[in-house]
């Protein structure tokens, strides 16, 4: 298996929103959740979302599936940014392990959130707090992102 490298993100981020998740069932009010934060429109039921916030809602899912589901809880996502960046930094409170990339699996068998994360966005990184574990991920933050409301 291989490893993410041991990075936090970048330090100039500011923390737009956050949102604390106990179970799965919480995993669909985040990503409708930060559709709306990232675009300033309510998510319709069934309506897709458009590029980059598609991306952000989909790593975010997979990174808190993961947590939710190897980590201990609760699974805390925060969304970061920076004047060119958007950042995901999903943290677990399970310190005893660090984050694997999965070797590789057939498809449909799960296990590839990290390898989705590595490919859709533009950097992964990891790091551990006294408290948790977090894993990153970095967006480009377009020009329909940069007028999205503050949280």
């Amino acid at each position: 298996m291989g490893q993410l490298s041991s990075s936090p993100p970048p330090s100039q981020a500011t923390e737009l929103r956050r949102w604390t998740l106990s179970e799965a069932a919480d995993l669909r009010a985040l990503r409708a959740s930060l559709h709306e934060e990232l675009t300033g429109d309510v998510l319709g039921e069934g309506e897709a979302l458009d590029e980059v916030p598609e991306l952000v809602a989909l790593i975010a899912t997979e990174l808190a599936t993961n947590a939710l589901r190897h980590g201990i809880p609760p699974t805390v996502v925060r969304l970061l940014a920076t004047d060119e960046y958007l950042i995901l930094d999903v943290a677990d409170h399970d310190l005893g392990s660090l984050p694997q990339l999965a070797e590789a699996r057939p498809t449909g068998d799960g296990g590839r959130g990290l390898e989705l994360a590595r490919a859709l966005s533009l950097d992964v990184g990891w790091y551990a707090t006294g408290t948790t574990k977090n894993i990153w991920a970095s967006f480009p933050r377009t020009a329909r992102l940069s007028g999205a409301r503050r949280a």
